[in-house]
């Protein structure tokens, strides 16, 4: 990413100003990340906190990586938003005879203090994006992994919020072997939850899975985009896979079949956070944006959905 202060000078003349967020929550208590009314949402929450930093009741609009459901966690999610220079120059405002603060760092330090020290939702970092950066259609991937204690597992109740209990032992090396064979571009239809106007097909990059030494297993997914409930899906029929429920080749034959199933069920949210979103180096910032939008655009128009 750019360095803040080498880019100060030339920021300063621009109508708006973009910054790229770092944040982490517990999805536990959240309707999931997009602001709906009435309901609390991580987006609701940080916007709320940004109207009272900027002093504006109509605070900017967070733009974000990957929207969240209700009761997902993330410790990697990525937001940016558009500031005018009034109001990077508030965040960089001096106080009480001290330099001139770094506006992201300030940002950071002025949501956290009014998140409180128990906060479900913490920002880790904020500064200034690069040129052509856009959380949501600049990422190249995105990584999840989703937790479950079967009945060989330590069950830690301190662990409980971002872990699903499962009631029977799981086979991980069937579920890895059945796992490595959904890699690769395909048709997610049947593992997602139709959305008008959003394309199923998705390049599966990794989809693992790991007992770790207090027997709780670890399923580790990364795609270039997840369309709705995927991952919970895939997880849900790699368990039932590994409970001898589902015969080894069901995993690749419903996805071939493109159809919705009730052979396995859709795990809960709980288990699942949102660990790391990556993104191209600085100068494909743009072109990489340019070329999702486009090809959102398109799968749009092709689905016969208004372009909005």
């Amino acid at each position: 990413m750019g360095a803040p202060r080498l880019r100060w000078a030339t920021v300063m003349d621009e109508s708006r100003i973009r910054m790229r967020l770092d944040l982490a929550y517990d999805g536990t208590g959240f309707a999931g990340w997009a602001k709906q009314p009435g309901l609390r949402t991580v987006q609701g929450v940080l916007e709320e906190a940004l109207a009272t930093v900027l002093r504006d009741d109509n605070p900017p609009v967070l733009t974000v990586a990957g929207r969240t459901d209700a009761g997902v966690h993330a410790t990697g999610q990525v937001a940016h938003l558009d500031l005018t220079p009034e109001q990077l120059r508030s965040l960089a405002k001096p106080h009480g005879g001290r330099p001139a603060p770094d506006p992201g760092s300030a940002l950071v330090r002025r949501i956290n203090g009014i998140a409180g020290l128990r906060s479900d939702v913490v920002l880790t970092r904020a500064a200034l994006a690069p040129d052509g950066f856009d959380a949501r259609f600049s990422p190249v991937w995105r990584r999840y992994e989703y937790r479950i204690a079967d009945s060989l597992a330590a069950r830690n109740p301190l662990h409980r919020l971002f872990t699903t209990w499962y009631p029977s032992a799981l086979d991980v090396d069937a579920m890895n072997v059945a796992s490595d064979e959904l890699v690769g571009l395909h048709d997610w239809a049947a593992y997602c939850k139709p959305r008008a106007g959003s394309t199923t097909i998705r390049e599966l990059q990794e989809f693992r899975w790991v007992r770790g030494a207090d027997g709780v297993i670890t399923a580790h997914l990364k795609a270039d985009a997840f369309c709705h409930s995927m991952v919970r899906a895939l997880v849900g029929a790699g368990v039932a896979l590994g409970e001898g429920k589902l015969a080894s080749d069901r995993m690749v034959g419903i996805r071939r079949e493109q159809q919705r199933t009730s052979e396995f069920k859709v795990m809960p949210a709980q288990g699942l956070t949102l660990v790391e979103v990556g993104y191209p180096e600085d100068a494909d910032l743009a072109a990489r944006a340019e070329r999702t939008r486009a090809r959102r655009d398109d799968e749009a128009f092709d689905q016969g959905t208004p372009i909005t």
